[in-house]
């Protein structure tokens, strides 16, 4: 076949006569017409210059090169002689001059083939023959002008051509040969086809049916010949013939099918397409049979509608519908296309060149599935399956569904509602303009009462403003917490995260701004009543977010709407709504992060965003706080780059990380704990950090490929991951950095657990032999403990046992290099590689769950040997913050775990020894925890410290000349840590010079005095010769005043602050317990203790004063009454000395507790915890802690009150009734409190001291123990001042009625406690006879009105605790929380609690029944005058005077109600405690109470603080300052006998 002409669009289509010609010409009935508009080339086609050959021969060589068909058609318009090839230049020639000009240069051509193409009934034409003739007919046709062409014979061609036998001839090319035939008739004959409407449809048959389908098989050997076909018809458009063809559907459906199964599914060609010639041959075949057609049939726009779902993700289309984001794995992100498909890119362009005539036909196609599916149109009849499949065939043709009825969509019509949404996504992306009639239609189904039809509107608009498609989101942005160099803004911008097109999102305009209406709908559903659609709503306002609204940009008003509504989602009441906020968060990128959320606030900023996803931490759903936590820790991970190098914004946003995570320690919570060592591990501090970008991969499987590359890169892993460490404690709090290092702390004990675990796993050996048999009761036990520690203790006993029955020895020594501290991190996390593995080839693998947080628990993670090093070399100085931070650390290794320090210690020492002070020379101060650090080593391994002559006198030097004073401490400390002769002979030195010249003017005086205070402690004999002479000096500095106070003077001074006066004032105080502690003779020692305790009781009652002028400045004052009282601590703290304390002083110094000043308070009640939880001190302390009910300071009461239900954990779980004993004593305390006065008022106001001891300490199965130590007091006679016992009988009274309420408010069934109680001895006495028990019994001591307003108390102070805890409550256990909730329904067939009286019947007074008329709220409330009041607690006065101050009396409660044991209880604080009272009244012996000296009522009016009245209060017990102590006798005559007294 010869090359194809260029045919010049006259005679493309247009007549050869003139325009008025051709429109009055008619042409014969049985013909139709092509239009002439359609035979003209549009504008946009550009000439197609392929050449087709025809015939056998031709058909077998290859396509000509484009640029071979170029100079082919060249040579053509050079020998037709066409002056300009220009196609333009021909557009503008008229065509009436160009007819003109053929009719009078040359005649007209006819056609010269004769030969027969039918054949008659039984005699055939053989198919070679046939083929031969049409190849013949093909060639001529193909050379022939339209201009010059006299189309009459071709009647005749014509006829045979489309007769049936050749138009369904069985030979492929037969029909391939006919087909090029009948479009170059259709060509040279147009615009008027030479062929009947029958006859038409048989070959427009022809062409769909057989010719075009073979397109996608371009190895067919008539291919060439498809192709001619397909060109022809694109070129001449004689396709639109197909629009005036009757009955014409079937064939336009079957056109564009078969058309878009070729392009889509090519066969045997390369790189999976068909040519651009061809495919753009297609698209104009399609695009004009739409141009010029009436309207697009409807299942031609399902099968346009099907191209655009070739971009959905693997499994989108299945039966199951749209599969949610989160559950499409990310790892099948490689089985998406990367590029649109070929049929995608067709329909595209068909939507967008034909935007007019497709933008009704995809409303009505719309209308159609959405509308009548969702029932908003009315309309509840279903549709069928109007979607296509991805390989354009339809589905079911049934013409109608049952009706749905009234329940609303089926499932079926919701498969295909979710599949015509997906499509809405595309098609968004692809064309918008031919959706502007369908938007509306998405606004109503956002009305629509179904929940599910909602959440569909909500989560494809969601997808369209934001640019996402079919295939589903972009994948999430990577954020590798061990990734190395971490990330800076700075930084070139990353790669796109995804790389396809598909999922790449992208909006072609501002759908806000092109749908404002639907738009601003979409933004209501934020609060839609469904949790569903609000889940839904975050998702997609998520995405909008981070993808800038598909690349379009967000205004900032819109911008703000979409984080607000966000930030308001992460506190949303149902758990699925704060789920997937915190999802929509992990779209972001960080610097998404920084641009977008941290604007509005970082993680400290109440309020925000980042802040609310930080509560979420805290969350009380266990899922939740997992996603949040685990999401914050890969941000905090991002942003290490710019937090170390201290970009203000990044800091504000995400500084305040760790510091959150951390604080979810105070929470007590099994889980929360098990979650934070996780996050530590994996994400903050990650175990395979640094992992370098673009490392080399190992060449072996041995070995860290961390510390490979690493070491190919020529860093120190080591060093990174110590400076990331110290990053991180930099981050921290003070309250974050306590629980840090908490957990730190564990870390030995828990490794010394594991070691034993291990070594009786071995004895077990697997529960083989006589031997394992023995060891398992061991075995059991050790397990037994350590499942204490997690959450779910069944999963872990049975964990730990599968481990132990594996028995591999090679497993027990990898633990053993992950727990021991004398590995290095390499060791380590090579070991930890090595046993995940090995437990994973195992069928034991989910012990992993188990052993990983063991390990993390016991292993030398964080303070590991390798990272001392560079610890160190920051604790120098000279490194900013950092070197701050590296001393705080290494002074909590050297206390926690010193024996990290057994590789680096001898280094530590030289770096210690060169920088030692001297005369002449200062230290750095900030060697002074480098120092702490070798003291603190010394007392655990005391050969391993240096001994040589230089370092003792480096320690010397030290104790002498260091800066600040409290060096001498641990250097007195090193030197003395041996105890042998020569550090004996060393101590003898120092004291020597220390002794000489010891006055207060002398030079480095506080040096003198830490150094003498250590020597009296460890080494009393070196001093002995001057420790009278030293004592005396302690006492005249106390009771000397250098400084006159002034009204300049500050209330509080710290330690930096604090002049020398001061701080010599502290260290004499701590000089005289000092010595009072290292003394080794006993009874002269309690002696002393006797006296020193008045002492020091003095400063706490008379303000910090110990002098007769009464002028020691304020600050000096309030930093003595703190050391004063935290002295006291230290010597009870001492079993020995712990009777020291009389009751009544220890009334005194519990006041301490609402001191003035808030560095006192807090001073005092975190060295009472330390003592406490240490077990220094006996359990009457706890006392104490209770009168911080009305600590002023929030922060500071939320951290006792997190402190008491941990100790009250901690005592249920050993079975121990400790704390419930402490009401009795707690009774007795507020009894004597200065504040107490019988008045209603103030009763309610101790009523609260009460609410907080049953908040933080009570049970339902404690509460029956409670009840009755409160009903015991009222047994008894005040031991402490008889005359107010009646103030303990009003209190028990107070007591009983508020745990009565507190019980009915909780709902609690109350037990009452069976067995015997006993109160202490000293606080209480016997009464004088069964008559006044009885009579003291039958009274009810709390005024009338007070038990009513208790309920307004209780209220406040759940309202006040909701409002302060927020979702802290809801870490409580679930049998606590539905406790609580049968309070109502439960009430009324449950005892109303605990009886009135005591155990005995008693008459209750009716005053004081449970049915007495509850008084208003008003009432309660009574104003009354304000008076002074002291700051801790304020006045009752002052709180009647307006609202009542409520505290957070009951943060939260604990949720496990274990039943109390059935033991009897009784406190033995001393000796004269170990005889139990007797329970009945009647056995006991009525003795007249002694008053001796130690049990001597106190004065009213003689304590420190100020009373309602104002007055100052004396010490009572010491009257007469008696000479106490061997050289206090000497100082006498100095001391004016009873000047302290009042």
């Amino acid at each position: 076949m010869p090359p194809a002409r260029r045919r010049a669009p006259a005679r493309n289509g247009a007549s050869a006569k003139s325009p008025d010609e051709t429109a009055t010409e008619t042409p014969e009935a049985t013909e139709v017409s092509l239009p002439r508009r359609a035979a003209a080339p549009r504008k946009k086609q550009q000439p197609q210059p392929a050449s087709h050959s025809r015939g056998k021969k031709a058909t077998a060589e290859p396509e000509s090169e484009p640029e071979d068909e170029d100079e082919v058609v060249e040579e053509e318009e050079e020998e037709a002689g066409a002056p300009g090839a220009d196609d333009q230049d021909e557009d503008e020639q008229p065509t009436a001059g160009r007819s003109a000009a053929a009719e009078t240069e040359a005649p007209l051509v006819r056609l010269r083939f004769n030969e027969p193409l039918s054949w008659r009934p039984g005699k055939p034409i053989p198919t070679e023959e046939l083929i031969r003739r049409l190849g013949a007919l093909s060639q001529e046709l193909s050379d022939l002008d339209q201009e010059t062409f006299d189309t009459e014979p071709l009647a005749k061609v014509a006829k045979e051509l489309a007769s049936h036998n050749l138009l369904n001839h069985k030979d492929k090319g037969v029909k391939a040969f006919a087909a090029a035939c009948l479009v170059d008739i259709l060509c040279l004959c147009a615009p008027n086809a030479p062929f009947t409407q029958t006859q038409l449809k048989d070959v427009f048959g022809l062409f769909i049916t057989s010719v075009l389908p073979a397109l996608q098989d371009p190895s067919n050997t008539y291919d060439a010949q498809h192709k001619y076909v397909l060109h022809s018809l694109a070129e001449v458009r004689s396709i639109v013939l197909l629009n005036d063809l009757d009955n014409s559907d079937a064939l336009q459906l079957q056109l564009f099918s078969s058309l878009f199964d070729a392009i889509s599914a090519p066969k045997n060609i390369s790189g999976g397409r068909l040519p651009t010639d061809v495919e753009h041959d297609i698209s104009d075949v399609l695009i004009s049979l739409i141009e010029e057609g009436p309207n697009v049939p409807p299942k031609v726009v399902d099968v346009i509608m099907a191209q655009f779902l070739r971009a959905a993700a693997p499994g989108a289309l299945r039966d199951k519908g749209v599969p949610d984001k989160d559950e499409l794995d990310r790892y099948q992100s490689t089985l998406l296309l990367k590029e649109e498909p070929p049929a995608y890119q067709m329909a595209k362009l068909i939507c967008q060149t034909c935007a007019d005539k497709m933008t009704r036909s995809v409303a009505q196609y719309f209308s159609d599935v959405i509308i009548d599916f969702s029932g908003v149109g009315g309309n509840n009849a279903g549709n069928g399956n109007r979607l296509a499949g991805k390989g354009g065939k339809l589905g079911s043709d049934d013409e109608e569904e049952e009706d749905e009825g009234l329940n609303g969509p089926s499932e079926s019509d919701l498969r295909e509602m979710k599949k015509a949404h997906l499509l809405l996504r595309e098609l968004w992306r692809a064309a918008p303009q031919v959706l502007s009639n369908v938007v509306p239609q998405l606004e109503a189904e956002l009305s629509a009462d179904n929940v599910y039809l909602r959440k569909l509107a909500s989560e494809t608009l969601g997808d369209m403003i934001a640019g996402i498609g079919a295939a589903g989101p972009p994948p999430l942005p990577t954020l590798d917490p061990a990734a190395y160099p971490p990330l800076r803004l700075t930084d070139d911008l990353a790669a796109p995260a995804s790389d396809s097109i598909l999922t790449t999102p992208t909006s072609p305009h501002s759908f806000a701004q092109s749908h404002p209406h639907v738009y601003q709908s979409f933004i209501n559903r934020k609060n839609d009543k469904s949790a569903l659609i609000r889940t839904a709503w975050v998702t997609a306002a998520g995405y909008i977010l981070s993808t800038s609204a598909g690349g379009i940009g967000l205004s900032r008003e819109e911008e703000t709407v979409l984080v607000f509504g966000l930030k308001d989602k992460l506190a949303d009441s149902d758990e699925k709504v704060r789920l997937a906020a915190v999802k929509a968060i992990e779209a972001f990128s960080f610097r998404d992060v920084i641009a977008k959320l941290a604007p509005h606030g970082g993680v400290s900023k109440e309020g925000s965003v980042l802040s609310n996803l930080a509560d979420r931490c805290r969350d009380r759903k266990s899922h939740v706080r997992v996603e949040a936590m685990a999401l914050l820790g890969k941000l905090w991970a991002a942003a290490t780059g710019e937090l170390a190098a201290g970009d203000e914004a990044v800091t504000a946003a995400l500084g305040g990380v760790p510091t959150r995570i951390f604080s979810t320690i105070y929470a007590n919570d099994l889980e929360l704990n098990l979650l934070v060592d996780r996050i530590a591990y994996e994400y903050l501090v990650p175990l395979s950090y640094p992992a370098i970008k673009k490392a080399q991969k190992a060449t072996n499987g041995r070995g860290s490929q961390q510390q490979k590359s690493a070491a190919a890169g020529g860093i120190d892993a080591d060093a990174i991951r110590a400076e990331r460490i110290l990053l991180l404690v930099r981050s921290l709090d003070a309250g974050a950095k306590r629980a840090f290092f908490s957990l730190q702390s564990r870390q030995p004990q828990f490794s010394s657990i594991v070691d034993g675990f291990l070594k009786q796993c071995e004895a077990y050996n697997g529960g083989v032999g006589e031997d394992g048999k023995r060891a398992a009761p061991s075995l059991e036990k050790s397990i037994q403990y350590l499942s204490q520690f997690f959450p779910d203790a069944a999963k872990v006993r049975a964990d730990l046992q599968r481990f132990a029955k594996l028995n591999d020895r090679r497993s027990y020594q990898l633990i053993r290099f992950v727990i021991g501290p004398e590995y290095d991190f390499t060791t380590m996390f090579r070991a930890m590689k090595e046993l995940v593995k090995k437990v994973q080839g195992t069928n034991s693998s989910t012990i992993l769950d188990t052993l990983l947080p063991l390990l993390y628990r016991s292993g030398c993670i964080m303070f590991n040997r390798s990272h001392l090093t560079t610890i160190m070399e920051y604790s120098k100085g000279g490194h900013d913050d950092n070197a701050a931070i590296a001393n705080e650390m290494l002074k909590e290794v050297s206390h926690r775990n010193p024996g990290l320090f057994k590789t680096t210690i001898g280094e530590l020492c030289k770096e210690l020894a060169t920088q030692a002070p001297t005369e002449t020379r200062e230290n750095d101060p900030i060697v002074i925890d480098s120092l702490k650090a070798c003291s603190s080593y010394a007392a655990k391994y005391p050969t391993e410290v240096p001994r040589d002559r230089k370092f003792v006198q480096a320690w010397i030097n030290f104790a002498v000349y260091g800066r600040p004073e409290k060096a001498a401490k641990y250097a007195v400390n090193i030197l003395l840590a041996t105890k042998d002769e020569k550090s004996m002979v060393s101590a003898t030195e120092l004291a020597q010079k220390v002794t000489k010249d010891y006055k207060f003017d002398s030079p480095r005086f506080l040096n003198k005095l830490v150094t003498v205070s250590q020597l009296a402690l460890f080494a009393p004999s070196v001093i002995a010769n001057a420790e009278d002479d030293l004592r005396k000096q302690a006492m005249d500095i106390l009771r000397t005043v250098r400084t006159s106070a002034s009204a300049r003077d500050p209330d509080w001074a710290d330690d930096a602050d604090l002049d020398d006066e001061g701080k010599a004032k502290v260290l004499c105080l701590k000089f005289l317990v000092q010595q009072l502690l290292g003394t080794k003779d006993l009874d002269e020692a309690k002696k002393d203790a006797k006296n020193i305790v008045r002492f020091l009781i003095k400063f706490v009652v008379q303000d910090g004063e110990a002098t007769k002028s009464k002028d020691t400045p304020k600050h000096h004052r309030a930093r003595l009454r703190l050391a004063a009282a935290q002295s006291v601590l230290k010597i009870c703290a001492d079993r020995r000395f712990d009777e020291m304390l009389s009751p009544a002083d220890f009334n005194t110094i519990s006041l301490v507790t609402q001191d003035p000043q808030p560095q006192v308070r807090r001073g005092f009640i975190e060295k009472l915890q330390k003592y406490l939880v240490t077990g220094k001190l006996r359990p009457r302390f706890y006392t104490i802690i209770f009168l911080a009910a009305f600590e002023p300071v929030t922060e500071f009461r939320n951290q006792v009150e997190t402190w008491i239900r941990s100790r009250t954990r901690h005592f249920q779980e050993a079975k121990q009734n400790v704390l419930e004993g402490v009401i009795a004593r707690l009774i007795s305390l507020l009894a004597h409190h200065p504040d107490y006065s019988a008045d209603a008022d103030d009763l309610v106001d101790h009523a609260r001291y009460i609410i907080f001891f049953l908040s933080n300490v009570a049970t339902e199965s404690s509460l029956g123990l409670i009840n009755k130590y409160a009903e015991r007091v009222k047994q008894t006679l005040d031991g402490i001042d008889a005359e107010k016992s009646e103030n303990l009988y009003v209190l028990s009274d107070l007591t009983q009625a508020t745990i009565r309420k507190f019980q009915q408010r909780k709902g609690w069934i109350f037990e009452t406690y069976a067995d015997k109680v006993g109160v202490p001895q000293g606080l209480y006495s016997p009464l004088p006879s069964h008559d006044v028990a009885l009579e003291i019994a039958r009274k009810q001591y709390i005024p009338e009105g007070v038990e009513d307003r208790l309920d307004d108390l209780l209220k406040a102070a759940e309202r006040k605790k909701k409002r302060k805890s927020g979702d802290d409550y809801h870490l409580q256990h679930d049998a606590a929380q539905h406790a609580a909730k049968r309070a109502k329904t439960a009430s009324s067939s449950r005892p109303s609690g605990p009886s009135r009286s005591a155990s005995h019947s008693k008459p209750a007074a009716p005053s004081g029944g449970a049915s007495a008329p509850r008084k208003s709220a008003s009432s309660a409330a009574k104003p009354k005058p304000s008076g002074p009041k002291r700051v801790a607690k304020p006045s009752a006065a002052r709180a009647r005077a307006s609202s009542p101050r409520i505290p957070d009396s009951e943060r939260r409660r604990s949720g496990r109600a274990a039943v109390a044991t059935q033991h009897s209880y009784m406190e033995r604080d001393s000796d004269e405690d170990d005889e139990e009272m007797l329970d009945g009244v009647a056995e006991w012996e009525y003795l007249k109470s002694d008053d001796d000296a130690s049990g001597k009522p106190r004065d009213a009016g003689g304590r420190r603080r100020q009373s309602k009245s104002g007055d100052v209060r004396a010490s009572s017990g010491a009257a007469g300052d008696s000479i106490w102590g061997r050289s206090l006798r000497q100082a006498s005559d100095s001391e004016d006998d009873g000047g302290d007294d009042e």
